[in-house]
């Protein structure tokens, strides 16, 4: 690779009018896009509820992850189609394309039947949808990312494409904001909502009561999908107005346009082994931590510590906001000093600190629930042909051992606990401190034998947890924080948990921030959109989005509620080792305009 050193002036000199207007153009349609495909994240376990009825909560909450996760899964391939068409005919014309799929994909969403409407079609068709999604957004990321590399003045890329860097966690924070606004109106403004099966007849409880939903979780979630058919105008308006990137007129001018992108990119060692080094050194334990500290410590806050959805969002909204500056900061630092120890330093934190930063915000979010865990030891006795892995992907399976039935629950209730190997044949129990708590074997009980005995176990169970210190019924926890408007975070508690939650989003910005920069100067201009956008997507929809899925499945089979974060550990550590080792840690001094 040729290296040239950076002009101290260029380096140094404001940004021109044209230049904010390029990162503005290509920023603002970027977070309309982020803010689509993370309405379902922020939404997940509401949408699990509406599109996945007819599985038990646990699956379902697995379910709603995987849906999610479905996105993530195909943007490598939507790297390859729009990154292949972005080295032939342009980076302008795939931002039109990305766009229009994007949010139409997205306000259907929004107009989308429920399971209790239109039975197994609608989830069927709601994965079709984050496909589609995902397949937009695999095209999206690579164009923005050298289209603004490409127009930014040699020594100061990092601080250039730190902008579009902010944009992803602009755009869940823009969704965070329409979903807290929503709600606040929808549920102040409108009652209840009674429930009802396919056949029509009402939906009933385990008491036989009817279930009543309130208005924003039975239908106000679909207003920010419908609403972004606006962001979706303005966003096509703004791509329109823009002109393809130099670096790539330039080429096509010279005639020194690759052919066949994907087979230079990805079809001979010499760039081949680029791909390969981007994915394990940089972007696959990029991806764990920044899923890490943004998704899963959302999913974190809500399902397992038990804090309420509005307050979980308030306190993630308020982290996003005082966090974000650190794309700048390290973006800019990584055009100094490079850009591989910066990543490779957030990425070394998070596998030290996770341990302690999770346990934490659980201690200060949920007190009740972090006493109860260290203070009262739960225990399984169970015959361990009895206890199966619970992840389900494609719900045909049914978890009826006792086994399955007491760690179902106990995952269900946030409950640490430990196991204990039984004689085959032996019908698990739970042991809360003293208390013993025999299970049932759901697969030799049948209707209403069945329903009583889940009942009786369940009772007992609850009363057992209780007693023991888990704050099992919400009202029963005066300890668990709580945010009653958007700027309710000024008292310790509240305060302490964004303050947590904002040192994981500044790992977030040290190993995303430089990222954009180093995946472009890995790759010559006539195979630049194709060669970035593929190790970046497979790092971060499969690395990083099948994180929250992994991790719940892990946590819920151990039997402890932390055991699924090795999951991030261990893959960035693997970044960390390998990144250390092969990656180049001098490409801020690259001139891409040369190659």
């Amino acid at each position: 690779m040729a290296y040239t050193t950076p002009d101290a002036g260029a380096r140094s000199r404001p940004m021109t009018a044209e230049e904010r207007k390029v990162i503005m153009a290509s920023s603002a349609g970027t977070i309309f896009e982020w803010y689509d495909f993370y309405l379902y994240g922020s939404l997940a376990t509401i949408i699990g509820a509406q599109f996945f009825t007819a599985f038990p909560e646990s699956t379902r909450n697995v379910f709603a992850l995987l849906a999610f996760a479905a996105g993530f899964l195909v943007r490598p391939f939507g790297a390859l189609v729009f990154g292949a068409l972005g080295d032939l005919i342009g980076r302008k014309y795939t931002f039109l394309a990305t766009i229009l799929i994007m949010g139409i994909s997205t306000f259907i969403v929004g107009l989308l039947p429920g399971y209790q409407s239109w039975g197994i079609a609608a989830p069927i068709i709601l994965i079709v949808l984050r496909m589609l999604q995902g397949l937009a957004l695999g095209g999206e990321y690579g164009g923005a990312a050298v289209y603004v590399a490409e127009h930014a003045p040699q020594g100061q890329r990092g601080y250039f494409t730190a902008y579009i860097q902010t944009t992803a966690t602009i755009g869940l924070l823009l969704s965070l904001v329409v979903i807290l606004l929503v709600t606040s109106y929808v549920n102040g403004n409108y009652d209840t909502v009674a429930q009802f099966n396919l056949d029509g007849t009402p939906l009933l409880d385990a008491k036989g009561e009817p279930v009543m939903l309130e208005p924003f979780k039975a239908w106000g979630w679909r207003i920010p999908f419908l609403g972004s058919i606006f962001l979706l105008l303005i966003s096509l308006y703004i791509r329109v107005q823009m002109n393809e990137s130099p670096a790539f007129k330039k080429m096509k001018e010279e005639g020194s346009q690759s052919k066949a992108p994907l087979r230079e990119a990805f079809g001979n060692w010499k760039n081949g082994k680029i791909a390969l080094i981007a994915l394990l050194g940089l972007t696959a334990g990029q991806a764990v931590v920044w899923y890490s500290g943004q998704f899963y410590a959302l999913f974190f806050l809500q399902n397992v510590v038990k804090i309420d959805q509005f307050s979980a969002n308030v306190f993630v909204a308020w982290s996003l906001i005082l966090g974000t500056a650190g794309f700048l900061f390290f973006g800019s630092l990584s055009d100094k000093i490079g850009r591989k120890w910066i990543i490779l330093a957030g990425c070394a934190l998070a596998v030290i600190t996770y341990t302690t930063v999770f346990p934490m915000l659980t201690k200060v979010a949920n007190p009740a629930m972090y006493n109860a865990q260290t203070n009262t030891p739960v225990v399984v006795t169970a015959d361990p042909a009895n206890c199966s892995f619970q992840f389900n992907p494609v719900g045909t399976a049914k978890f009826n051992n006792s086994c399955d039935i007491v760690k179902a629950f106990l995952s269900k209730s946030s409950v640490n606990s430990t196991t204990v190997d039984a004689p085959a044949g032996t019908v698990a129990s739970v042991k809360v401190g003293e208390v013993v708590v025999p299970a049932y074997d759901g697969n030799t009980l049948k209707g209403d034998e069945a329903k009583a005995a889940k009942a009786a176990f369940e009772k007992a169970i609850t009363e057992a947890l209780t007693a023991g210190g888990y704050p099992l019924v919400a009202k029963d926890n005066a300890t668990a924080a709580k945010a009653n408007h958007f700027f309710d975070i000024f008292n310790a508690q509240n305060f302490s948990i964004v303050a947590i939650l904002t040192y994981l989003i500044v790992l977030v910005t040290m190993v995303y921030g430089p990222m954009a920069a180093m995946l472009v100067e890995l790759y010559p201009t006539r195979i630049r959109y194709s060669g970035m956008s593929l190790p970046y997507h497979i790092g971060n929809g499969w690395f990083g989005g099948l994180l929250p899925a992994t991790a719940f499945a892990i946590s819920a089979q151990s039997g402890n509620i932390y055991s699924g974060l090795w999951y991030a550990i261990v893959i960035a550590a693997m970044t960390v080792v390998i990144g250390a080792i092969f990656v180049p840690g001098d490409t801020h001094k690259k001139d891409i305009f040369s190659e």
